[in-house]
């Protein structure tokens, strides 16, 4: 009889829980079964398997062999145990030394020739094989995501059978880590975009402290090109955020690009998109569009599109910064502390609003079209803005001055977070409303404006906290200690752009 054991990890929305592929041999007739709650992709790896093993100058051993995958209550799935199976299989037929396997854990697919393909998640496997004090073996093509986990051990192979050898030498040679490169920005610049200066402002605001953002205008206004040009002004990310978006995208079907280290996401989905692809799900839970924005920015244009039923899964997570996926057997937890970026038209015509008076809509179209939008939802977009076609003049102006460019901005959005950050450890629009209160304290004369407002907007007190949390970012933008009247006043002006659309 022969028996190994090889350590492994599986997916399980971003965490890697570790698995043990226990191999036994047996006598009877020759044959591969797999247990352990193996999904489609996992049972299909023993003739993956066989073949790897046979064409890498090995032998498959012509007995019984039983794997077992264990925990045995743990979906498995993909093809990241078809490495950890051939080792545990040359193992326990004493093809290779089972010593040398001991305190190492294994990924990788496997082609039929015994090439060891990459596989997703590995960035999450690193981060929990460091924190166990384990060595870690993944495919060379995975090595450079691997390496951003930091401490974790990490040992490679490109083929089965050089593998093999190797472990009858002197053992896996451990990979030296690699500098980090910069991240590059490649957003456009928000100098290129004339005029809007409200909207520019707005901008500015939102990415000094996080806020959500809702701009409301006619068509060509420039709101695609403001939103595209947010990315560029936000600060850089820390290392433990940077880590979480790589560990996001590792996890997704386009897998992460060490490349894109330190970039903030970017998100677009187009309005034709599901609940489950904007929120996550599947019969094993896959990242949404959410999720894949967390510590940056979901773009919506033309908001209204969208079918009600999928913006209003956007409300749980506004407020928490994370979305439970539950499925009939598993229930994973995603983050998804994203800024929400959306545009909309005024009115179906698109022109409600604009200078040329080109607006034929009826009040009840205009009234049918922005209901699709719901008041809860309305009520937790911080800023919302009116953004205005540009005149003629203003276009085509040869003198117009030099508008600032996104570094410029970018500093003051730095400037300002780094205030948020010493205050409190966290950007304005994740305050909770004690802190809130710690944080804005008024004078008589500011506090009675706000009253006033709150009474003339009909405003919520959901409402009310996010104008106070926008008005203690433009507070930050300016340097100022404490929350003022203007401060205030401007941060009412952007629950209004209804008045401005009108």
């Amino acid at each position: 009889m022969g028996l190994a054991t090889i350590h492994s990890r599986a997916q399980n929305g971003l965490q890697a829980d570790p698995v043990a592929v226990e191999v036994d041999l047996s006598p009877g007739l020759p044959g591969l079964s797999i247990v352990g709650l193996p999904e489609a992709a996992v049972r299909e790896s023993r003739d993956r398997v066989r073949a790897a093993i046979l064409n890498s100058g090995y032998q498959f051993p012509n007995r019984r062999v039983t794997i077992n995958l264990a925990p045995a209550d743990l979906p498995k799935e993909g093809g990241r145990f078809d490495l950890p199976i051939a080792l545990g299989i040359l193992a326990a037929s004493s093809q290779i030394p089972a010593q040398a396997l001991q305190d190492l854990e294994v990924l990788g697919e496997l082609s039929l020739t015994g090439e060891i393909r990459p596989v997703r998640g590995v960035l999450s496997a690193a981060i929990k094989c460091a924190k166990m004090g384990r060595k870690l073996l993944v495919p060379e093509a995975n090595v450079a995501e691997a390496l951003l986990a930091g401490d974790c051990e990490l040992k490679t192979a490109g083929q089965l059978g050089a593998l093999c050898a190797i472990l009858h030498g002197d053992g896996l040679a451990s990979v030296p880590p690699r500098p980090r490169s910069a991240p590059v920005l490649t957003v456009p610049d928000l100098s290129e975009v004339r005029g809007q200066f409200q909207a520019k402002r707005a901008l500015e605001i939102a990415a000094a402290g996080a806020h959500s953002l809702l701009m409301c205008g006619p068509p060509g206004a420039g709101k695609s090109m403001l939103a595209v040009r947010l990315p560029g002004i936000l600060p850089p990310l820390r290392e433990d955020e940077a880590l979480e978006v790589a560990a996001v995208a590792s996890v997704s079907a386009a897998g992460f690009d060490p490349q894109d280290w330190g970039r903030r996401p970017y998100r677009a989905p187009h309005h034709t998109a599901s609940g489950v692809a904007l929120v996550g799900g599947g019969t094993q839970p896959r990242p949404g569009e959410i999720t894949l924005a967390h510590h940056g920015v979901l773009f919506l244009d033309e908001l209204p599109e969208f079918d009600r039923h999928v913006l209003e899964v956007l409300r749980e997570p506004l407020e928490s910064g994370q979305i439970t996926v539950s499925r009939a057997a598993r229930q994973v937890d995603f983050p998804a502390r994203f800024q929400l970026l959306a545009a909309m038209n005024p009115c179906p015509c698109g022109y409600l609003g604009d200078s040329a008076g080109r607006c034929r809509c009826t009040p009840d179209q205009v009234l049918r079209y922005r209901s699709r939008l719901s008041g809860p939802l309305l009520d937790r977009i911080d800023l919302q803005v009116f953004v205005p076609r540009l005149d003629t003049a203003e276009l085509t102006a040869r003198d117009a001055p030099a508008a600032e460019s996104s570094a410029v901005v970018r500093a003051r959005v730095t400037q300002a977070r780094a205030l948020q950050e010493a205050r409190a450890g966290k950007a304005n629009a994740a305050l909770t409303p004690k802190e809130l209160e710690r944080d804005c304290v008024l004078d008589e004369a500011t506090r009675q404006l706000l009253v006033a407002a709150l009474t003339r907007l009909s405003l919520s007190a959901r409402a009310y906290h996010r104008v106070l949390k926008v008005a203690r970012t433009i507070a930050d933008l300016a340097g100022a200690k404490a929350v003022a009247t203007a401060h205030v006043a401007e941060a009412l002006r952007y629950r209004q752009f209804d008045r401005d659309a009108g």
